[in-house]
């Protein structure tokens, strides 16, 4: 979701106007922050088949489509650490635009001549121009695309997982972990609604806030959900079960940004993520398991907070910190008890051309 126009970042402009994405503009004077999260709804099933609730279907295939994820959005980075978690890398090639963008769309500025080297455009606004003309909608990631047709199919990205750890079986690695095993799906679904509404998009309702009335009563509901999760994984080294789950990887992709951007340009600052002894063990956990850590690109996700946000920080200075080597410390938390994957394996190492940048990650060699 970010521009959130991934619905991340940016909200969509006016319907009929000449550009379909924001870039600067994300605070509503005197408002509290409202995400957008009208989607686009079509579902990949193992048989094409419509989803639960009438979604459009498209059959599952490799090698059809393409993932676009932006590295610096935390909505993007879920598809992309499942994507690795589950192996499939071969059915499903990704695409990762630059940091920031113009204020029409993503742009691909990190290929060779700007150009997406599969879909052959510069702008993912491209893609659902070609299934939407003029789509009025914040142009954002995550989104699939049918490399055939070059036209998005889906941007909804809290289903892309979902359906990525069930539907897409058949091309899932040997070893895969169950990440929505059915006997947890209930508990894993509440936990998703709360984190979400209090964490995910907690830190943007502080960042976005409008007013000061918006924001004291943001930092409070931010601050209660994180304190009741510093509680619940006092005991457990997961979210729900045992093992690693979705609701995992939704919450990581969080606490992952917090430090670097939520704690100062957000203003979500009553304590650091490495102040809570809890919270910050659970995420080096998982920051330091196969899958996640090696997803994370700091730089990047400050370029894109700091540069893109405006009307947030006008100078568009990027901070030189924080000091990120904590991320690689002994966490402990092996003494909960807990099987990461399972009956399953670790993934293997990250697929060519897909690795973090040197000197992007929490070490300099990463």
């Amino acid at each position: 979701m970010s521009q959130e126009t991934d619905t991340t970042t940016q909200p969509p402009t006016e319907v009929g106007g000449a550009e379909h994405s924001t870039r600067g503009a994300y605070v509503t004077g005197g408002a509290e922050f409202n995400r957008d999260t009208n989607y686009i709804e079509d579902r990949i099933t193992k048989d094409g088949s419509p989803g639960s609730n009438g979604e459009p279907g498209w059959p599952v295939e490799a090698g059809r489509y393409r993932l676009i994820a932006a590295r610096a959005c935390p909505w993007a980075n879920r598809t992309v650490i499942v994507r690795r978690l589950l192996g499939l890398e071969d059915a499903i090639s990704l695409g990762q635009p630059g940091p920031t963008h113009d204020a029409r769309s993503w742009t691909f500025d990190l290929d060779p001549g700007g150009v997406d080297p599969v879909l052959g455009i510069g702008r993912l606004q491209d893609a659902y121009f070609r299934r939407f003309p003029g789509y009025p909608r914040g142009i954002t990631v995550p989104a699939i695309v049918d490399v055939s047709r070059g036209a998005v199919v889906t941007n909804n990205f809290p289903q892309i997982t979902l359906d990525f750890a069930t539907e897409w079986a058949e091309f899932h690695r040997p070893g895969a972990p169950d990440l929505y095993p059915e006997t947890l799906r209930e508990e894993i679904d509440q936990v998703n609604k709360h984190v979400f509404t209090e964490v995910n998009n907690g830190v943007y309702r502080c960042g976005f806030a409008g007013s000061q009335e918006a924001y004291d009563a943001a930092y409070a509901r931010l601050w209660s959900a994180l304190d009741w999760l510093e509680d619940r994984l006092s005991g457990q080294r997961y979210l729900v079960g045992d093992t690693i789950t979705e609701a995992d990887v939704r919450l990581f992709t969080t606490l992952a940004r917090f430090d670097a951007v939520y704690h100062g340009h957000f203003k979500c600052n009553r304590q650091k993520l490495n102040e809570m002894p809890v919270l910050w063990g659970y995420a080096r956990d998982l920051f330091q398991t196969p899958g996640f850590g090696d997803t994370i690109d700091f730089v990047q996700i400050k370029q894109h907070y700091y540069i893109v946000h405006e009307d947030i920080n006008p100078t568009g200075i990027v901070p030189a910190g924080p000091d990120l080597s904590g991320w690689l410390e002994a966490h402990g938390r092996e003494a909960l008890g807990g099987r990461p994957f399972g009956d399953g394996t670790p993934p293997g190492p990250v697929k060519e051309g897909e690795e973090v940048a040197p000197g992007h990650g929490a070490s300099p060699g990463q």
